[in-house]
């Protein structure tokens, strides 16, 4: 597949070359064009076999989960019910060795200690051991999940050992800025693995495998960023702060053979000795985007496959969105931060948000053979860097958009679907946080999606409070569906779904009375205030195991 996307990519590059043009609405529209004619070799790429298939991903962990050892055993246990629910891939945290047994696994130390080395005052990782991971993994593709491995490729934290070497400072807010000259500094940047010793790799980290740090031992009231000596800050990142390839920690210096060839290694390992079947890459706003095309490529020359990969750009931006995606050449799917955002927006607007408008600007609504489609997530929950959460109230709604439209790959939060009850300081104070779970409800959108989901889809987004669409279905999935929903008051509406004479029944369980469909197959629908209803074919309960 590489072949295909480097012809995009050069199409990309020399869009950015001609100054005549609007680079960005330029490259919106050449990538939405190019996908557009490339739709279906993509797809049948993507799927093992050209068949109807309506995959869905789980985030199997949030910021604040239990840190007792025991995720892995929990994932090993609940890997047969998420199957029969109807999760078919599974996102899993960063497995690697953080900085202690608290370490969410993005304060990397050690990528290749899994739980299993006495390393940084602990065997066992917060989600427990290496052999408990591989016995998760293992049970969930026993019973069909794909499991996608968390890669956190742009620093590492928690070193053995500082050293001393040249280095110059650079404006935290604007890193094209020099803040003096080049001098001498002390950064921790040697990283031995002392636990591991040569175990699966022998290379040990100095401080000209990284970029830049943050912080001069020498000096440490001097704030900066301090580029190493011979080191320039990587291109093909975000232009936020200038150049935003450091983010924290020791950045990794991607164009380093070394480093290039490691994290290759890495990736080549996990593919072999866990068994992932593909990624989910952090922080990729921070790192060259040539470098993933690179490694993606990599990877599936070993594997002989195509891998599913999504990486975290995240912004609200949907054109540097589009930019990545055609610099990469569409080699990655990426989260749909917009929609997110347009998700919390609309829940914190009590019932004011107009939801004609709820898909704009989305990838969901531009580009969605790559959108990776979510509510909320380890990030923006409550009390993290990017707390911007989806209200209660309005997650039934979100989740209804990203299960049951025809557009993105959904991917559904491990707090909205088990709940969460954490309590953790913030600015000097104890806060209690308790997230409700909404897997009563994500399990029926889950039956909707996996027997409903399917064929044309006619859209009704046209009230400011009371939007819907219904899906026609196929002659594999025959049954057809409408979903309703509203922000505000009760709502109703007229719309079709192909189905003459049929009665309908509100799978949430919200409107009890049922919905016959006229001659024509229209009829009107209806879901309850700030809520929404999924109307499926009442013999088609039977088939799904409900009873209403």
């Amino acid at each position: 597949m590489a072949s295909l996307f480097e012809a995009l990519k050069q199409e990309v590059l020399a869009v950015g070359r001609d100054p005549a043009l609007d680079t960005g609405t330029a490259t919106v529209n050449l990538l939405q064009e190019w996908l557009a004619s490339h739709e279906a070799e993509i797809s049948a790429r993507k799927l093992a076999s050209p068949t109807e298939f309506n995959g869905t991903l789980m985030q199997w962990f949030h910021w604040y989960s239990d840190g007792d050892g025991g995720h892995w055993r929990r994932l090993r246990q609940e890997a047969p019910a998420l199957a029969k629910a109807g999760i078919t891939a599974l996102w899993l945290p960063p497995a690697g060795k953080g900085g202690s047994v608290w370490d969410v696994g993005y304060g990397t130390y050690d990528l290749f200690d899994l739980g299993e080395f006495d390393q940084k005052g602990t065997v066992r990782t917060k989600y427990g051991t290496k052999q408990e991971y591989l016995e998760a993994v293992q049970a969930c593709r026993e019973v069909g999940i794909q499991v996608y491995a968390d890669v956190v490729f742009n620093h590492k934290l928690n070193a053995d050992d500082q050293e001393q070497y040249r280095a110059t400072p650079y404006d935290p807010a604007d890193r094209n800025r020099s803040l003096g000259e080049e001098r001498t500094i002390s950064a921790w940047t040697r990283f031995r693995f002392d636990g591991r010793g040569d175990r699966y790799s022998s290379m040990q980290w100095h401080w000209y495998h990284f970029d830049a740090v943050d912080h001069n031992s020498l000096d440490p009231d001097f704030k900066a960023v301090w580029r190493t000596q011979g080191s320039g800050f990587e291109s093909n990142v975000d232009l936020e702060k200038g150049n935003y390839d450091y983010l924290m920690g020791s950045d990794l210096n991607v164009n380093h053979p070394e480093v290039r060839g490691e994290l290759k290694h890495w990736g080549l390992w996990t593919l072999d000795h866990v068994g992932a079947d593909g990624f989910r890459l952090d922080a990729i706003k921070h790192i060259a985007s040539d470098f993933f095309l690179d490694w993606i490529s990599s990877l599936e020359e070993h594997a002989q496959r195509d891998l599913f990969v999504v990486g975290e750009y995240w912004t609200y931006n949907v054109e540097s969105l589009h930019w990545y995606a055609a610099n990469t050449g569409g080699h990655m799917s990426l989260f749909d931060a917009p929609l997110h955002m347009n998700f919390h927006q609309a829940s914190r607007s009590g019932g004011h948000y107009d939801m004609r408008r709820l898909l704009d600007g989305t990838l969901m609504q531009q580009l969605p053979l790559l959108a990776v489609t979510l509510v909320d997530n380890h990030d923006t929950q409550p009390l993290q860097s990017l707390e911007s959460v989806v209200e209660a109230w309005f997650k039934p709604l979100a989740y209804a958009v990203i299960l049951l439209r025809d557009q993105g790959y959904p991917c559904i939060f491990h707090a909205d679907y088990y709940g969460a009850d954490y309590t953790e300081s913030k600015n000097g104070q104890e806060h209690r946080i308790v997230l409700p779970s909404h897997r009563f409800l994500i399990d029926r959108f889950l039956l909707a999606r996996s027997h409903c989901a399917y064929g044309p889809q006619y859209d009704y987004l046209d009230h400011v409070n009371s939007i819907g669409w219904t899906r026609l279905g196929t002659p594999g999935h025959p049954g057809s569906m409408a979903v309703l929903m509203s922000d505000g008051a009760a709502g109703h509406k007229w719309m079709e779904v192909g189905k003459r004479h049929t009665t309908f029944r509100d799978l949430t369980g919200h409107i009890q009375a049922p919905v016959t469909t006229n001659a024509d197959g229209w009829a009107e629908w209806h879901c309850p205030g700030g809520s929404v209803s999924v109307w499926v074919e009442e013999a088609a309960l039977a088939v799904m195991g409900v009873t209403l």
